[in-house]
């Protein structure tokens, strides 16, 4: 007798930008297939566009816009069941906040508080939207007290329960799962072996990674002279985003600027592309990055994938995280025809390659079980590792950035407008909100880069 279809959940996800937004709607999609996505977008300066949301392709039943109290007030609402649903609003099974780790720890506060008296909480989700190569304490530490922190290999999984342990904190939310965009076709070399389309190398390029401009222009200029060499073949810039938008890291020398400049001097087989990752790469042939997450979708794929040792390996590139992947190479060797070939056992251990049922199933399972908890008795208070007794010093600047005082309650000048003022402001708070985003942008992709070359007069 077949298993019966899944009970539909309601899932809402909280992301401060594309990439998040990306692993928090797909991941609630890989947890709970039948489920209702409720999208909430934390307005700042990564807050994508509507470009950006349609590049990436992970979908919403419903999606808006909100600050960080407006979020809250909403959250602790809906965990009020009588008094949510005689306002309209159904309450939600699953919270999943995508967001830097700052704000997580905010959420946290913040919903510890909203939801003291509440009904039935939701179970509240978090992990990494790719490969956790830097500041690992703190980011774990500041995703302490949700319910789930997953992980998304077996290496993580052991590195996050490390931590955690080490400092006394309870590492039993940490649960193993994968990223949940590895996934499309397999590697098919037969089109261009067979001429039908050009051999395509698509270089993906991230936004802070290198940061200076005589790096950038370097591996610019090495993609350039990689399609000269091999004039059958197509090179492929994959860019992140447009110099107007931003994404998770802040880019303050677009690549789009730089090949601009280099107009004249581009082969006539080399290219700039937007686009979707996952539909790039069902033509790409060779997968060239610096530390790009992108490259661990395509060895997913087994695309062939160099991780690029030009500039060095090195923590502050993040391509040190590779060591043991097999798949270093320089442009110089690329030129040469080099394909490099992943390592069996690093790729099991980085949890590529499997597939996303067996890869959620322990999420789902402790989901499962988590969600019979509320139902039976309720879930616990969430109790985040941070307090205002254990970090004095250090939370209270992390709440204050997201309107909050030390108790998870809105600081003075941060509370909700009323109901009435509420929808005569809202178009002119929108306003407000995109023409402040736009000064952001253009003082640090113009104004801050001009003051570091006068400083340097």
């Amino acid at each position: 007798m077949p298993d019966p279809s899944p009970t539909p959940l309601r899932v809402a996800v909280l992301a401060d930008s594309d990439t998040r937004w990306k692993w928090g709607a797909l991941t609630a999609r890989r947890l709970a297939p039948a489920s209702t996505v409720h999208g909430y977008l934390l307005w700042g300066r990564a807050t994508p566009t509507e470009r950006q949301l349609a590049e990436i392709g992970a979908e919403a039943d419903h999606l808006r816009e909100v600050s960080a109290v407006d979020f809250l007030a909403d959250l602790g609402e809906r965990a009020h069941t009588d008094a949510a649903r005689a306002a309209g609003k159904e309450p939600f099974d699953v919270l999943i906040l995508a967001c830097v780790g700052g704000t997580i720890q905010a959420m946290l506060h913040g919903l510890a508080r909203a939801w003291r008296t509440a009904d039935r909480r939701p179970a509240v989700v978090t992990g990494y939207v790719g490969v956790v190569y830097e500041k690992l304490p703190d980011g774990l530490l500041l995703r302490h007290g949700a319910d789930l922190v997953l992980a998304n290999s077996p290496y993580d999984a052991a590195r996050f329960r490390a931590v955690y342990d080490g400092v006394r904190a309870d590492s039993s939310a940490v649960t193993e799962c994968a990223l949940p965009f590895l996934d499309g076709r397999a590697y098919d070399p037969g089109p261009a072996e067979r001429g039908e389309r050009p051999f395509r190398v698509v270089f993906a390029v991230q936004p802070s990674v290198p940061a200076g401009r005589k790096d950038r222009a370097y591996l610019l200029e090495r993609a350039m002279e990689h399609a000269r060499r091999h004039p059958e073949r197509e090179v492929v810039l994959k860019l992140r985003s447009k110099p107007s938008e931003h994404t998770t890291h802040i880019e303050e020398l677009p690549y789009q600027r730089l090949a601009e400049r280099a107009r004249g001097e581009r082969p006539s087989n080399f290219r700039l592309a937007y686009g979707n990752m996952g539909e790039i790469l069902n033509e790409t042939d060779l997968l060239v990055t610096v530390s790009s997450t992108a490259a661990l979708e395509s060895l997913h794929r087994s695309v062939p994938t160099a991780l690029l040792s030009d500039l060095g390996i090195r923590e502050p590139l993040g391509n040190h995280y590779f060591i043991g992947s097999g798949c270093f190479a320089s442009w110089d060797e690329l030129d040469a025809g080099h394909l490099p070939r992943p390592e069996p056992a690093w790729l099991a251990e980085q949890g590529v390659g499997v597939p996303h049922e067996g890869a959620f199933a322990a999420a789902r399972a402790r989901l499962d079980a988590l969600l019979e908890r509320r139902e039976d008795g309720g879930l616990p208070p969430l109790t985040p590792y941070y307090t205002a007794r254990t970090a004095p010093g250090y939370l209270p600047g992390v709440l204050a950035r997201h309107g909050l005082d030390v108790k998870g309650e809105p600081a003075a000048g941060h509370q909700d407008a009323p109901a009435a003022e509420a929808g005569m402001r809202a178009a002119s708070r929108r306003l407000l909100r995109r023409t402040a985003r736009g000064a952001y942008r253009a003082g640090v992709q113009r104004v801050a880069p001009l003051i570091r070359r006068w400083g340097q007069l």
